[in-house]
């Protein structure tokens, strides 16, 4: 999204809570889902500009910033799969730690600010928690945001074929990708606590595999050492095309607000 765009559709998107924002008495939690590259993050500075603007205090928290450690993952590659050592499935979150800042932030106050979750993507583990941004007084909005904000689980049928060589080759038995299934219950309640919830529908996988691509190559160019190539994006992104699909096909239906994305990002609701 041009960055014009995005300050319209923020606009928008915030006109269209705002009265339930105002007459929530707490802070209101508004859902941002969306697959890899869709825009979550454009959106959510966007609410929050958007909200200053109104004299609205907000807060953004991602479910990128609430990963378990490296080494907690790593000890979950021991102990259940070795394909939890990476991030980003349902099961590689800290629940208690989103649930507690959510908490939090309904009592803030420059004695007690709450501290936001941050998440090093390039150290693959957190910030330390002095680097976190403290949040001094109780926001009249918090964009909650991430990839697969509000999916419910699969029915064990669907998960006995593979959809990928990653499941195919390195979860033969299915292990993995039920493990993985069996986590989506435990974060019910976080859906629940979602006052709306906003879609920005991709419209298919490979647009999603491609738009991932795109954002990578930024990183190659500058020889980054965490710059994926082609073979190795390929793998990774293989790790959440099951429940990528699976969201594709179900949370539309559970949307308040439905924004369909183009092939170039670009915007209709």
């Amino acid at each position: 999204m041009e960055s014009t765009d995005a300050s319209t559709l923020a606009e928008g998107v915030l006109g269209r809570f705002a009265a339930a924002i105002a007459q929530a008495g707490r802070p209101f939690i508004l859902g941002i889902s969306g697959l890899q590259g869709s825009g979550k993050s454009t959106l959510g500075a966007g609410l929050i500009q958007a909200a200053a603007a109104r004299g609205l205090g907000a807060v953004t928290l991602s479910l990128d910033d609430a990963y378990l450690t490296h080494a907690e993952r790593q000890a979950l590659g021991r102990q259940v799969h070795p394909l939890l050592r990476t991030r980003g499935v349902p099961g590689t979150h800290d629940l208690a730690l989103l649930a507690s800042t959510l908490s939090a932030l309904e009592k803030a106050s420059p004695e007690r600010p709450v501290p936001i979750p941050r998440f090093d993507k390039g150290a693959d583990d957190r910030y330390d928690t002095r680097l976190w941004p403290a949040e001094p007084e109780v926001p009249a909005l918090v964009v909650l945001e991430g990839w697969c904000l509000g999916v419910g689980p699969q029915d064990e049928a669907a998960l006995a074929a593979p959809v990928n060589a990653l499941e195919r080759d390195e979860d033969p038995d299915g292990t993995w990708r039920r493990w993985v299934n069996a986590q989506l219950p435990a974060y019910q309640p976080l859906w629940s606590a979602i006052d709306a919830l906003v879609l920005l529908e991709a419209p298919s996988w490979d647009v999603v595999a491609r738009w991932r691509d795109e954002a990578e190559q930024p990183l190659r160019d500058r020889g980054e050492p965490r710059a994926m190539d082609a073979s190795a994006l390929a793998r990774f992104l293989q790790h959440y095309e099951r429940l990528s699909r699976h969201a594709l096909a179900t949370l539309p239906a559970k949307a308040d607000l439905l924004i369909r994305l183009d092939a170039q990002r670009g915007t209709s609701r």
